[in-house]
């Protein structure tokens, strides 16, 4: 049964969900660039792992807005 949210909120939601897989990824990129320098293992595990998880979290909520319906 999929929950009912508003117009706007589902709005947000898009939003929010092409702004942190788009980021996660730069992020993800950036960190394995990083990874490549001699004394980038800290910097660039740390943002490429970060990209990673906000990348996820963005496919999570695209699951997320594929149970949602606008209210009525």
């Amino acid at each position: 049964m999929p929950f009912a949210i508003s117009p706007r909120a589902i709005k947000r939601l898009h939003h929010l969900i092409w702004t942190l897989i788009f980021a996660g990824l730069l992020a993800l990129v950036l960190g394995v660039a990083t990874l490549r320098q001699p004394d980038g293992d800290a910097v660039g595990t740390l943002l490429a792992a970060g990209g990673a998880l906000a990348a996820a979290v963005g496919v999570v909520l695209i699951w997320l807005h594929s149970r949602l319906r606008e209210a009525d």
